[in-house]
């Protein structure tokens, strides 16, 4: 009677079979070895795991989302106490997926989807492959907010008012640079910079960026074939080399002359990233005509404390300004490719067809008839009135259409029925369930073993009813659009459209990854994915002062520190609250300190922060590119420098700007991305190395156990040691005072550790060997038990004993970017299944790039979403 219950209720059935293998199977082994904190009365961390298990599983998914996490990362039980089996963790984690989180390896829960707008990156992306246009979004748009660590992730993705103006001004702004409104104007040749050469009897710096230090003069020959009226525009702007936060007072004057006529004569002082453009009207006859720039030194005597220059950019020629010698407009053949024709009809038929095709590619999918009947109107209007061209009407139309949030928004259908491909396949709702294992003799017929019910899906034979598991593919259009946004940031290409139309896109997902990857856009996955996993975007401004971090490998000084401390105190202080004594005293302090600075002997000026950052997306490329292991990421006896990268890490034998790949030799603390500059400085602070930022980095971007935030008010971390006043102390012995609080150590006892092991690397990222005079230590344990005496056994340790741990961060890390939303336990089963065929290839970034666009998530949908999904009905009426 019982059994026929079970069978005609599978719900009960699915909850009697999850009771039963917790009771047999995982609950004595939460007795044994976790009850002691988390059961029998105790619930420490607010955890009581006994309780748990009796209560509604679906409403605790996130306490025992949290303990499968610290199961698998070995943080749980502590690695001093007594540990189960492989066999049993296995066990947990199983019932965990099965009973908690109710998942189903064959048709995974693919998780939401929320409409995403373009992020400033991808938007900019998308002009350029659309239009050819090199659009400054960074420079026109507020920045994006982030969620989950990057900032295309859809729920974060709002759109303000001041935004949508901006977005509005911006489509006027690109169309008007990119497509032509009249069919002729004036030629015109282009001048680069670097084409104005020294003159013989002049003293020239460079031939493109003219220091303001020294005098310059650089020339040029422009020869025009006919007499007429020219304009000429210049294009210049200042550039500097970042030193610390010192202001450079020196000032240079820059003369522009055309045939020895003086047109431009100005002053230019530190104006760092500053263009500047000047216009001038000139009659020239047919011939040679001169152009000449000379710089002066306006201020020789001033100290020099950035490197100041005046960077040529162009000169541009139009002319002669008459009809007879008009061409056609950059470009116009690209939007205009025919004749435009001369009656109504044909104009309307042309119009349709240019801006359908436009809207298509910028709408990235087909575009229905109304939408297209729209735009031929609205280019109609502005065409048909007088003085207005054809050409300026289909302007107008890709106006709108780049206004348009089927522009600004990632649209996205579902497939049709029926066109569900087998490489996917759906799972059927109905099913028979087996008979229960408790209600069976042990080992009789139509039996299952303890523990095999809850595996079920893995089970041959055994298939359980499925509730809310109509999941939809995404159209092939949607998947073409979140195919090319994972990997190039930007629109598909025509190959991607192609595709889609013909429906052979997902059968060939494979051959598409590859070509893409191939592809030069790819290097947006390792600027945009890598800056912000790796935090390699922030190496441009993080601030470092490089005298305060290099003094800190000196000798301990107490008067200097004392001298040191007394300014600080005076300078903190509002300058109105000051005595006049204290005035006196601060201006001598800071006249001492002046007198005694001497220029440091590292900076982290513009090109050193480049080559660091250039240094960790070439090594993420060419594992990427060349199909390596990712462990490489983590150790590798390799790296990208150019000449001022390996000088800066005591590299020997490398010359010249151009990043390439070098062997390190076998004792090189370098080699993974660990000790990469970007990491080790984006981790520090203004002034010192922080072992607690560089520790929680590895927690959570390589291990994959994030620390929770600090509680508040946090006493400063150089208060642990206030006492100590004959010498400095090291970091190592401030930290240690610190973790005597017991509210600071549960957390600085697992971040310490890793981070302490990467104290030999300064906040320069340069290697150093004490501290104060001392020697530095470093040596740790991981809280999983392991020690090591240095970096380099980290590292091994990390790779030997942790690269399952790796597998499963990098794996989550990037279906974020590629989902752009966050993981949810629904997405627990489709991590490990992409996990196992990341370990299975050897960690090959194939497996793991492959995995993702072939899971569920990348192309599903859930069918509750259906409505939404199909956003075409949603923006179809707000072109």
């Amino acid at each position: 009677m019982l059994t026929a219950a079970l069978t005609l209720n599978p719900a009960a059935w699915a909850v009697d079979v999850h009771t039963v293998d917790f009771k047999k199977t995982v609950q004595p082994v939460l007795r044994e070895y976790c009850y002691d904190c988390h059961g029998d009365g105790e619930s420490r961390g607010g955890v009581a795991l006994d309780s748990l298990a009796s209560t509604n599983l679906a409403a605790s998914r996130d306490v025992w989302w949290r303990v499968l996490k610290n199961l698998r990362a070995g943080l749980m039980p502590p690695a001093k106490k007594s540990q189960p089996t492989l066999a049993q963790k296995e066990a947990i984690q199983q019932w965990i997926k099965d009973a908690v989180f109710e998942v189903n390896p064959l048709n995974p829960d693919p998780g939401r989807v929320t409409i995403r707008r373009l992020n400033r990156v991808e938007y900019q992306n998308t002009i350029r492959d659309l239009l050819g246009v090199e659009f400054d979004a960074p420079g026109e748009f507020p920045p994006d907010d982030t969620g989950h660590g990057f900032d295309n992730i859809g729920d974060v993705l709002t759109m303000p008012p001041m935004l949508l103006e901006k977005y509005l001004v911006a489509a006027e702004k690109i169309i008007g640079q990119a497509v032509p409104t009249v069919k002729e104007v004036a030629p015109e040749q282009v001048i680069s910079g670097n084409e104005f050469q020294a003159d013989a009897g002049k003293r020239n710096s460079d031939a493109l960026s003219l220091s303001y230090y020294a005098p310059a003069f650089v020339t040029n020959l422009c020869n025009v074939t006919q007499a007429g009226k020219y304009q000429l525009a210049v294009d210049l702007m200042v550039n500097e080399k970042y030193v610390d936060d010192v202001f450079d007072y020196n000032k240079c004057e820059l003369i522009f002359r055309a045939d020895g006529k003086t047109l431009l004569k100005k002053a230019f002082s530190w104006e760092g990233g500053k263009p500047y453009h000047f216009n001038y009207d000139q009659s020239w006859s047919a011939g040679k005509h001169q152009l000449d720039f000379e710089l002066r030194p306006l201020t020789p005597g001033a100290e020099q404390t950035r490197t100041l220059s005046m960077q040529i950019t162009s000169v541009t020629v139009r002319g002669p300004m008459n009809r007879e010698s008009a061409v056609k407009p950059k470009n116009y053949a690209r939007f205009f490719p025919k004749a435009i024709p001369a009656n109504a009809a044909g104009r309307r038929e042309y119009a349709r067809e240019l801006l359908g095709d436009f809207a298509r590619r910028a709408f990235r999918r087909p575009v229905d008839q109304d939408t297209t009947d729209r735009l031929v109107k609205l280019a109609e209007n502005v065409y048909r009135q007088p003085g207005r061209t054809f050409e300026a009407g289909v302007a107008a139309g890709m106006v709108a259409v780049l206004a348009s949030p089927r522009f600004i928004f990632r649209e996205e259908k579902i497939e049709a029925e029926g066109t569900s491909p087998a490489s996917l396949p759906r799972v059927s709702q109905s099913a028979e369930a087996p008979p229960h294992p408790a209600l069976s003799p042990a080992g009789g017929e139509g039996g299952v073993s303890p523990g095999e019910g809850v595996r079920g899906f893995r089970t041959p034979g055994l298939r359980m009813p499925l509730e809310n598991e109509d999941y939809a593919l995404v159209d092939e259009y949607a998947l073409a659009s979140r195919l090319s946004y994972f990997l190039w940031s930007s629109m598909p290409d025509e190959e991607l459209f192609q595709q889609a139309a013909a429906g052979t896109l997902r059968k060939n997902l494979s051959a598409q990854v590859a070509r893409m990857l191939a592809d030069q856009r790819a290097d947006a996955l390792e600027k945009n994915f890598v800056g912000q996993w790796l935090q390699a975007r922030d190496i441009d401004t993080v601030p470092i002062e490089a005298r305060s971090v290099l003094a800190r490998e000196q000798k301990f000084d107490p008067q200097q520190d004392a001298l040191r401390k007394r300014f600080r105190e005076l300078n903190e202080k509002p300058e109105a609250s000051l005595t006049p004594e204290e005035k006196t005293e601060l201006a001598g302090l800071r006249a001492t300190f002046r007198a005694r600075q001497q220029p440091p002997r590292a900076v982290l000026a513009g090109d050193l922060r480049r080559a660091m950052r250039q240094e960790t997306e070439d090594v993420f490329a060419y594992i990427l590119r060349e199909d390596r292991s990712l462990l490489e990421l983590l150790d590798s006896d390799y790296t990208f420098v150019n000449e001022r990268l390996a000088g800066h890490y005591g590299i020997p034998d490398v010359t010249g700007p151009k990043m390439r790949r070098v062997t390190l030799p076998p004792d090189s603390p370098r080699g993974g991305i660990l000790t990469e500059g970007t990491v080790l400085v984006v981790t520090s602070n203004p002034t010192r190395t922080s072992p607690v930022k560089r520790g929680a980095f590895i927690l959570d971007n390589i291990l994959g156990t994030p620390s929770l935030p600090p509680p508040p008010n946090i006493p400063p971390l150089e208060d642990a040691n206030k006492g100590l006043t004959n010498r400095a102390p090291t970091l190592r012995e401030t930290l240690a005072a610190h973790r005597e609080n017991a509210l600071c150590a549960s957390c600085h006892n697992r971040m310490d550790p890793p981070g302490l092991a990467l104290e030999n690397f300064n906040a320069l990222g340069m290697w150093r060997t004490q501290e104060f005079g001392q020697p530095i230590d470093p040596s740790g344990q991981l809280a999983t038990g392991e020690k090591f005496t240095n970096i380099q056994e980290l590292k091994h340790i990390l790779v030997t004993n942790h690269a399952e741990d790796f597998y499963r961060t990098i794996t989550q890390k990037l279906l974020t970017y590629a989902l752009g939303r966050g993981l949810d336990y629904y997405d627990v089963e489709t991590v490990d299944q992409i996990v196992a065929r990341v370990e299975q290839s050897g960690g090959k970034p194939s497996a793991l790039l492959t995995g993702i666009v072939e899971s569920a998530p990348f192309q599903k949908t859930r069918s509750a979403a259906r409505a939404s999904a199909a956003t075409g009905e949603n923006l179809k009426g707000k072109l």
